[in-house]
């Protein structure tokens, strides 16, 4: 018979419990597009009319690994969220500034 995670959980030490929350949020942290749609609780066809496109356009965007960062932006921010672009060397993190932004959110920090 199957065990429930929280019996499992409750027999684990705090170690292994801390271990297992933070692969979670590892996992959480990192998700396709479709994923991350999924978790929010969208359907395509809502996506798609937030974006006023067709249900068709979402599931051909979610298998692009190739797109106009405007593209993902209004997808992003269309789910609740913000675009942030980030720049990742050895070194340190740098913020790309106004590629994630809406048009408008430019034109009001100038």
């Amino acid at each position: 018979m199957a065990k429930k995670f929280s019996e499992l959980a409750a027999k684990m030490s705090p170690e292994l419990r801390a271990e297992a929350a933070q692969r979670t949020n590892a996992m959480l942290a990192e998700m396709a597009l479709a994923e991350l749609r999924r978790a929010l609780g969208f359907s395509q066809e809502e996506l798609a009319g937030l974006l006023d496109v067709k249900q068709p356009s979402i599931a051909k965007l979610e298998q692009r690994t190739d797109m106009y960062i405007s593209t993902l932006r209004d997808h992003i921010h269309a789910l609740g969220g913000e675009l942030v672009m980030i720049a990742r060397f050895p070194d340190r993190d740098v913020k790309l500034s106004s590629l994630g932004e809406r048009p408008a959110a430019r034109g009001a920090a100038a």
